[in-house]
């Protein structure tokens, strides 16, 4: 018989993927608006953001997502770039334009979301080697 979540892992509210419950995450609102940078280029700002906690083959770094409708998608292209996460489902990414700079993969958003990961949908994430995400104390 195959180990339950309550088996494997104590974290309260855990997401966990239904094929493997050792891979979890936690999504955690934010108290604090969250915004998205490249330099002084703004490409997201919000109140309503969630931080997601995520465990599976290593932990992983913490990863600020932010509604779609609180980031500048006139700055964002869709790129072909697509990958699949067993827990969350499949991605599109999108590159940053900022000027005439072009910041490849800057950033992803769950396009087909697997149930248990409901609510990642209709978010927007950034990568953290090119976008700088700050929360900001009022």
């Amino acid at each position: 018989m195959a180990p339950t979540a309550s088996d494997v892992t104590l974290v309260r509210n855990g997401i966990h993927n239904p094929a493997d419950p050792r891979h979890f995450m936690r999504v955690i609102p934010l108290e604090r608006l969250a915004v998205a940078r490249v330099g002084e280029t703004e490409l997201a700002r919000s109140r309503a953001a969630s931080q997601v906690r995520e465990v599976g083959y290593d932990i992983y770094d913490p990863v600020v997502y932010f509604p779609r409708s609180d980031v500048d998608m006139s700055r964002l292209r869709q790129n072909e770039r697509t990958t699949h996460c067993p827990l969350k489902g499949d991605t599109a990414y999108f590159d940053a334009i900022i000027g005439d700079e072009i910041v490849e993969n800057a950033a992803w958003s769950y396009v087909e979301v697997i149930d248990v990961a409901a609510v990642l949908r209709d978010l927007i994430a950034f990568d953290s080697r090119h976008v700088t995400v700050v929360e900001v104390r009022d």
